[in-house]
């Protein structure tokens, strides 16, 4: 059994923050924070594989995207970077690992309802060992789709929704992994009211048609993976070519083959959708995934 990094950062926004490694298992953020009562704040999930972190700065780049979203404080990448490192340091065991870490608005001020000027930012980097994924890689999962109720122009007609930010407001991304466990199913692939495929609570679709692999454009609103972005250079070199692009759900009959993509489950071969089973191409995936581990 390994014990759990926490690294708080003292000034997220600063290069030179001070960093402290506390003990996982005390409270250390405010019962006020706005991260806790409203969800104000973004995160990142990063893999961490023999001691090293995977895509470290295009995970910072989104970061830092998804609080511009957010109007947040803009986060120090230095800060965050070497709190990531500094709890890798800490962990008993990063041959296969992850850090969530995490930037809120701070602590609300003021009376309850009519609040002040936050206190903060709030900002920590939380590390542990990766649970076992592999039945998910080799023998695949169960997806079933469900609508966000929302056409594909979401983004661009209600930007206030804040789609592609990776905020801390996962109510409704829990809410859709009850609903496929009621329906015997692991994961959730997102679709819009007017047709079209997005994204996962915690993935990224990444479709095999012939030679060409695609995955939904940013511009419906989905994430850019970087476990997707991980993805496409390794097909790109084993020669296929890779496209970004709008998805219909019509279109996924056709497909050769479906994959859910992220941080640490890696590449996951969908070898079921909405209950009508999927071809699982083993060998196509064990060399994805294997190429994954590598980054």
């Amino acid at each position: 059994m390994t014990n759990p990094v926490v690294v708080l950062i003292g000034s997220p926004t600063a290069p030179d923050s001070a960093l402290h490694v506390v003990d996982a298992h005390d409270p250390h953020v405010d019962v006020m924070d706005l991260g806790i009562t409203r969800g104000d704040g973004v995160f990142e999930t990063v893999g961490i594989i023999d001691g090293r972190v995977h895509a470290v700065e295009e995970h910072l780049a989104r970061f830092a995207h998804s609080a511009s979203i957010l109007d947040l404080p803009v986060p120090s990448a230095e800060a965050f970077r070497a709190a990531v490192a500094l709890g890798v340091e800490h962990l008993d065991d990063a041959s296969d690992a992850y850090c969530k870490y995490v930037l809120t608005r701070g602590r609300e001020s003021g009376p309850v309802g009519r609040p002040g000027e936050p206190v903060g930012p709030t900002g920590y980097a939380y590390l542990d060992v990766n649970p076992s994924w592999e039945r998910e890689r080799t023998e695949g999962i169960d997806v079933v789709l469900l609508s966000r109720g929302y056409q594909l122009d979401v983004q661009t007609a209600a930007p206030w929704l804040l789609q592609g930010a990776k905020t801390l407001s996962y109510a409704v991304n829990r809410s859709v992994l009850r609903e496929a466990a009621r329906r015997g199913a692991e994961d959730v692939l997102f679709t819009t009211i007017d047709g079209y495929v997005l994204e996962g609570p915690t993935s990224s679709l990444v479709a095999r048609f012939g030679d060409e692999i695609v995955t939904p454009a940013q511009s419906g609103g989905v994430l850019h993976g970087t476990a997707q972005i991980g993805a496409f250079a390794f097909f790109e070199a084993a020669g296929y070519t890779t496209t970004y692009r709008d998805v219909q759900i019509s279109e996924l009959d056709s497909a050769d083959a479906l994959w859910m993509t992220n941080s640490q489950r890696l590449a996951a071969p969908i070898r079921s959708l909405d209950g009508k089973a999927r071809v699982v191409d083993s060998a196509l995936t064990a060399r994805l995934n294997e190429a994954l581990r590598a980054r």
